[in-house]
This record gives C-alpha cells, structure tokens and sequence, in this order.
C-alpha cells in the first residue's frame, strides 16, 4: 500500500502575505488532522481519496457547495458599504470607488470582478448577506477556522457540522460530503462519519491498478481485506467501494454548456465539483477551498492587486459553475464564507489586518438574491469592536436558513447544537 497523500488546497501563495499565524497553524493544523485520521482510519489504498467505511448510495436531491475564502477575505471590499461615509475615510488608498461598484443600491455594491455574477444578481440567484461572523471576535486563522466549521462552540468533540448533518441523511456513505480540490479533509467533515477529501479525479486510483493489471488488483484486494472487522479494514473496503464508484469520472472531460473556468485551483475545484453534481453519485454537501486571502500589503486598488485577483478568480470560477451545471442548477445552492473580515482601516503597507465582520455570498437555487441584507451597524469608531466591523448576524443563522431551506429531511438543531437562529430573509 502507498502512503495517503495529504494537501493543503489553495494555500500556498497565502504564506506569502507574511502571517506567522497563517503560516504556522494552518499547516500545523491540517498535518495533525491528517496523521490522526490516517492511524484511526486506513485510507492509504487510494492515492489522495481519505474515506471511512462506505454503505449506502443516496442520489438526487439538492446540494449545497460551501466555498471557503481561506485567510480572512475582506468582506469590505467584495460588497462595499459605499453609502457609509466613513468607509472611503478609512481607506484612502485601497477603497473601492462608489462610481466602479456594480448591483448598487444607497448603502451597498459589488466590487466590479464580479461583472460575471451580475446576470444571476438580476435574476435573483445572488445576493450577500453583511456584517456576518462568529459571535466573539477571533483573530486567529487556526482558532476561527477551526470554530467556523465547527459549528459547536464549547464543545470537546472534535467533529465539524458537514460531518454531523451528513450523518443525519441515511446509511454511512463517504460520497455523500465531500471536499475536492484537496487531499485532507477540513474540519467541516472531519468526524465519525465517512467522508471524501480528493484534489482531482486523475489521481482516483488504486496504486499499481493500471491497465491489465486494474482487475486483478482490485480482486486481491478486496479478498484480502473481505471480513476483516476493524478500522483498517473497513477503511480498506470503503476505499475499493469509493474508487469502484467514482470511476466514471477518472478520466477528463470538457465542461458542459459551453462553461469556461479560469487554470487556477478554484476553477479546477469547481469544474470537477460540476462533474460530480452532474453524474449523480450522491454528493450532497461539497466543500471546496479559496485560499490566497491574507492580505496584509498589496491589496490594491479596484484596478490591480491581490484582491482584484482573488475576486476575479471567484466570479469568474462560480460564474463558469453555474454554467456547467445547465439545468442541474435547479438543486444546488452556493455559499462562501471565511473565517474572519479584515480591519476596515487600511495600514502603511496598503492592505489589511486581521478583523472581525465580514459578508457571506449565497447563489443558486432557493436564494432571493439581487439585494443585501444586513442589520448594518455602521463604521463610525463608536460602532466598531477594536476597530473593526460589528457582528449583527451570527454566521449560523444563515446556515441555519439554507438547511431548513434546502435540506428540510435534516433537524437543523442537531447540525448546529444549542443555537437559536435570528430571521435572516435569504431564502
């Protein structure tokens, strides 16, 4: 057997921005997760597939892709609060100019990248959801990462609320929540349910299961492990299960409907997240991850930088999976979220720091896009938390709304334990 493959998706070029926190934890973080689950679970059969045992197979119904914007993306700056005067004060140098923003309305806009996503934001398949976050402030990548997809905060049980809602859907099966575009498993599905973590479907293969030889070596392997109870068995027959019905998206195939993805990681997620949506398998809950959002300098101005390129990568990825997708957009629903916003003062080196409220994207089916929603508690200094933007939406509730929405066979209170959502108007 190989060794598991274990990746971080879509990171790398964050490390850049300089932030220890960043740099450090979130690799930390993910490295243990992978060694732990890899010693509790056998999944090495399969070069950069992580599953559990596998019964079951679920089609149909509606999905819900969850893109995480990894390294705190600034909220600010995607849905800009224009009509807040203290919003070009701070910003002099990097604010988006009300005269670019796109979709406005008296308060908000949307940063012009995302000109590929206006057609579904007059459609009413987009809208954003302002000053959204965690109930406390947490600054730390690794801390608030972890928290977010958590989902249960106090709770010691180390198991992220993908996981605890795909658990609630039926008999055990890894294909029903998924990541790709990375070989480890985030901790939105880390726990005892079985789970898919796969950077792409080239790599979905049994080592040394090529050519003649395919046949065989699934035969010896599934005799081999056939009856053995425990972890590294189970784990074992789960692998030989994912990869037998996965095969048919192993080999590359064009987008459908004439869809076009930019050659970044986003794009290459998203298009392979399209493929699994189209073919039916029983995903039902798909994360996949934007990294790159750190941007402590060079963030830019509306014309170039690093978050102009984000931000196109993003509308241009979505925009490329919608139409993909055809007629299948009918079941599937988009959310965004990251772990924290950003300061809404800019510093010396024309980016941002650390912050607190940010905004979440929702599109596709169920959304009653084509405006913003948010109790906005404004920018002046006496509204903000140590200088950033105020949290007047918990994050939950608008995860909350899109499962009671989108996935009503599911008990929403035990996905997100011990939470009292507020009304949020998004579906």
């Amino acid at each position: 057997m190989s060794a598991m493959t274990a990746g971080i998706s879509g990171t790398a070029t964050a490390d850049d921005c300089g932030c220890t926190d960043y740099r450090v934890s979130r690799r930390s973080l993910l490295r243990g997760a992978a060694g732990f689950a890899g010693a509790a679970v056998a999944t090495s059969l399969v070069g950069d597939v992580f599953t559990q045992t596998a019964y079951g197979n679920v089609v149909g119904g509606n999905v819900l892709v969850v893109v995480s914007l990894r390294g705190g993306a600034d909220g600010l700056s995607l849905v800009v609060p224009h009509g807040d005067p203290a919003y070009a004060a701070a910003r002099p140098n990097i604010g988006v100019p009300t005269s670019s923003l796109l979709a406005k309305d008296p308060m908000f806009g949307l940063h012009p990248a995302f000109a590929p996503l206006v057609p579904m934001w007059s459609a009413g398949t987009f809208g954003a959801v302002h000053a959204v976050g965690l109930p406390q402030p947490n600054r730390s990548h690794f801390a608030a990462m972890e928290e977010v997809e958590d989902a249960d905060p106090g709770s010691a049980e180390r198991r992220g609320w993908i996981n605890r809602m795909v658990g609630l859907m039926g008999p055990a099966d890894p294909v029903r929540g998924m990541q790709l575009g990375g070989g480890v498993v985030p901790t939105s599905l880390y726990g005892e349910q079985p789970t898919v973590s796969l950077r792409n479907y080239k790599d979905l293969t049994l080592p040394g299961a090529t050519g003649s030889w395919a046949a065989p070596t699934r035969q010896s392997l599934s005799t081999a492990w056939d009856g053995v109870d425990n972890a590294l068995g189970r784990g074992a027959v789960s692998a030989l299960d994912v990869t037998q019905r996965l095969a048919p998206l192993s080999g590359t195939s064009p987008p459908a409907n004439g869809a076009r993805y930019p050659l970044t990681s986003l794009g290459q997620a998203l298009g392979e997240t399209a493929r699994t949506i189209r073919a039916d398998l029983g995903a039902r809950l798909i994360a996949v991850d934007c990294g790159a959002w750190d941007h402590h300098t060079g963030l830019g101005t509306v014309q170039a930088g690093l978050l102009r390129n984000n931000a196109n990568d993003l509308a241009q990825s979505l925009a490329g999976f919608f139409t993909d997708l055809g007629t299948t957009a009918d079941r599937v629903t988009v959310l965004t979220i990251s772990e924290f916003g950003r300061r809404v003062e800019e510093n010396g080196g024309n980016g941002l720091d650390h912050g607190y409220g940010n905004c979440m994207l929702a599109l596709g089916a169920g959304v009653r896009g084509g405006r913003y929603l948010a109790q906005w508690p404004g920018l002046a200094d006496g509204n903000l938390v140590q200088g950033d933007l105020a949290v007047t939406t918990d994050y939950r509730s608008v995860l909350s709304e899109t499962l009671v929405a989108r996935f009503p066979e599911v008990s929403v209170p035990q996905v997100l334990p011990g939470f009292t959502p507020a009304a949020v108007g998004l579906f």
